[in-house]
């Protein structure tokens, strides 16, 4: 047929001549539309493939619809710690707990001591206490309490305990418990908040966050990947292997919630991570693909060795990627270690699906994913991008350093601090709640800490304690069997109800001052009052500072198990001792810049108005180690990526500066691409409503832009070029040892 559409390439001629004269007859068959590349067989095989595959789609689609109500609405507890102990000894001895529900009541007439307020008021309390799951019932009304009377007199509190874990609280009470009790007219207008309200209406948030993220990302990637491919079939096939990773992993996650506590914002990581990691795996793939049958491969030779090269450093990804977010599970938090479970689902799926579905697919579809079009040369525009960095590379690397510096020093000024009603939109009505208590209360009675104790002995002097405790800088009174302290003297009567034989608990009342200041150092403080028997404080500030503080002292272990983790795998890659402490060295210095961006956004508020929230001035810590997780992974991921390909030339060559060079030239366009598309899948959240949301969103697709570009496509090549041959370097034994265990293709 004389077909000749000379598009082999400057590599492609070097091939060995067998493939060379192969080439004219594999592109005959794709213009002339032949089946002859793949033989019956295997279409068979791959058919095969692709039905388990589809059935395994719609099982996990039918089976993992459900995953967001099977998943639980996670507090903010550290099991074993004292603020726990605390909680059971109240629950246990007392049959209390603190205070996880508050009622804002608003007098018609403007006093909450007229008759019909009070009425209403004692009213209210009792139908409270008769509520079904709710218990240690207190209102102004019936005990008296000054801090539960609003300034001036037009509002008042009612709280109450509703027992249970968290999803027992705030999916099967809290729901019937808000209609209920929120009304307008009357005597009183009442409006329910509290801490489990709080977490409750986010996590209702997240959830509709998630659904339009869906509704939003996947037309959008679908364009973008039309656009890219410049053919249907790729773009639905890629498009397609990320939906399947989607609903397996959260099929797979529903599994994990019958057995442990996986947190509902897992679904969100989700649905982000899968999308973005499985196009990212199939663009890599397709690519090699495309690059094997324009050299003139057959289709089934093409596919076996996109799927032997691309795929190999696809699996290395995934478990790069894997291992970042499996140190999660060090923590003894269910929140954090749900984000672990999504984490290491999500590459499994995303991976499995590149490796195997996709080939598959390409074996039956292949003649309409290749373009006829002319290969580069490997000179391309990244290639002289490169080469002038590596011509200067102290220049040009010392002004990247300074610009990743720069944007990466707002981090000098982080401060860390508990969460609180602002990481909701405004005008979510737990967050109007919670102001509104704010400004019309002094002191913050719902969030007492809660000192108890079953070791009291005849003669310890109680009233002695607690007398010491209301000294503390920033408690407003002390409420026990002994009396009411304010200031160290006695303002009130004991509260016998608070005593049972050796056991007794206070209720310290902090000041709003104070607990928005420094609650984590108000606990400590009032943790180091000498008292005359042992205690345990609880309550939600102790709870909050004893998660901190347990997160803080796990941190060291986990950044050096991710770091270890990540060297070892490409030192199994490469065989190299260097590149490994490069490739992490880069990858700080791209975290560096996401938190440095989220400290100028989130905490000091530029873009508040743009973005769409309130700033809180502090970063609640678990926030941030999650997102270290995430971005240490993908930027590991891109450096997975360039590195296998600068590897086969080096290999090919043995020229470091040739190596750098071609191997950025052939993959940097698409890990540029394939960042742009993974930053579009985040990014959508910083529309969202949930504060967590949108720094996950601002800071991941700001992460992964930097790191594909500035880091990864100057600071690196320059520091290839500086260190030169000894890139590739390894003492004797780790190259034995290397030879041995190696990872290959």
């Amino acid at each position: 047929m004389g077909c000749d559409l000379r598009i082999v390439s400057v590599a492609a001629a070097k091939n060995t001549s067998d493939r060379s004269h192969s080439m004219n007859a594999s592109t005959c068959s794709y213009l002339l539309g032949s089946d002859m590349e793949t033989s019956a067989p295997q279409r068979k095989r791959a058919a095969a493939v692709l039905v388990v595959a589809l059935l395994a789609l719609l099982a996990s689609a039918v089976y993992g619809a459900g995953a967001l109500d099977a998943f639980d609405l996670s507090r903010f507890a550290s099991p074993g710690a004292e603020s726990g102990r605390a909680g059971e000894v109240l629950w246990e001895e007392f049959g209390t707990g603190a205070p996880n529900v508050v009622l804002l009541a608003r007098a018609a007439d403007g006093d909450v001591d007229s008759v019909d307020s009070v009425a209403a008021g004692r009213a209210l309390t009792a139908e409270l206490a008769g509520y079904p799951g709710v218990v240690g019932v207190r209102s102004y009304w019936t005990d008296g309490a000054p801090t539960l009377r609003g300034e001036g007199g037009a509002s008042a509190l009612v709280l109450a305990h509703v027992p249970g874990d968290a999803t027992e609280v705030r999916a099967r009470v809290l729901p019937g418990l808000t209609e209920a009790f929120s009304r307008e007219g009357g005597a009183l207008a009442v409006d329910v908040g509290g801490s489990d309200e709080l977490f409750r209406q986010a996590a209702g948030l997240a959830r509709g966050d998630f659904l339009t993220a869906e509704a939003i990302v996947l037309p959008g990637l679908l364009v973008l990947l039309l656009l890219l491919y410049r053919r249907t079939v790729a773009a639905l096939l890629t498009l397609g292997v990320g939906v399947l990773s989607v609903v397996a992993t959260l099929a797979l996650l529903r599994v994990v919630a019958g057995f442990t506590e996986v947190s509902t914002f897992a679904a969100n990581l989700t649905l982000v991570m899968g999308i973005g990691l499985a196009v990212d795996y199939c663009l890599f793939v397709m690519t090699r693909f495309r690059e094997e049958s324009a050299a003139g491969a057959s289709i089934e030779d093409a596919v076996r060795a996109a799927t032997a090269r691309a795929g190999r450093t696809v699996l290395f990804s995934a478990g790069t990627v894997a291992v970042s977010l499996s140190v999660l599970l060090l923590f003894p938090f269910p929140f954090l270690r749900s984000f672990a479970y999504a984490g290491i689902l999500v590459p499994v799926t995303a991976g499995l699906g590149a490796v195997m579905v996709l080939p598959a697919a390409l074996r039956l579809w292949g003649r309409r994913v290749v373009r006829a079009t002319t290969q580069s040369t490997g000179e391309g525009r990244w290639h002289r991008v490169v080469t002038g960095v590596m011509r200067r590379p102290v220049l040009t690397g010392g002004l990247a350093l300074v610009v990743v510096l720069l944007l990466a020093s707002p981090f000098l000024g982080v401060r860390f601090g508990v969460p609180d009603e602002r990481a909701l939109p405004a005008g979510a009505p737990a967050r109007v709640v919670t102001e509104s208590i704010g400004e019309a209360f002094d002191v913050e009675e719902s969030d007492a800490l809660q000192v108890v104790t079953t070791a009291m002995e005849p003669g310890d002097d109680l009233a002695a304690y607690a007398a010491a405790l209301s000294m503390v800088d920033g408690v407003a009174q002390v409420d026990s069997a002994a009396g009411r302290f304010v200031a160290g003297a006695r303002v009130g009567e004991g509260d016998p109800g608070r005593a049972h034989g050796a056991s007794t608990w206070l209720s310290v009342v902090p000041g709003s001052e104070r607990l928005d200041a420094d609650g984590p150092g108000l606990v400590a403080e009032v943790r180091a009052v000498g008292a005359p028997f042992a205690v345990l404080v609880g309550g939600y500030p102790a709870e909050l500072a004893d998660f901190r503080d347990a997160m803080l002292d796990r941190l060291p272990l986990v950044l050096l198990l991710i770091l270890a983790a990540t060297v070892l795998i490409l030192f199994l890659m490469t065989g190299s001792v260097l590149i490994p402490v490069k490739a992490t060295v880069l990858n700080l210095l791209s975290l560096a810049v996401m938190f440095g961006a989220l400290v100028w956004v989130f905490q000091d508020g530029h873009l508040a108005g743009v973005i769409g929230f309130t700033p809180q001035g502090s970063f609640e810590p678990s926030i941030p180690i999650l997102m270290f997780c995430v971005a240490y992974g993908l930027s590991m991921d891109y450096e997975v990526f360039l590195l296998s390909r600068i590897k086969e030339e080096w290999d090919r060559t043995g020229d470091n500066i040739a190596a750098v060079a071609r191997g950025v030239q052939r993959s940097a366009p698409l890990v540029t691409m394939a960042a742009a598309i993974l930053a579009l899948t985040f990014a959508v959240y910083a529309t969202g409503d949930v504060v967590f949301l949108q720094m996950l969103g601002v800071g991941m697709a700001l992460a992964v832009l930097v790191d594909a570009t500035l880091i990864r496509g100057v600071l690196m090549p320059a520091l290839m070029r500086l260190t030169g041959r000894a890139n590739w370097w390894a003492p004797g034994p780790l190259r034995r040892l290397h030879a041995r265990i190696g990872l290959r293709e």
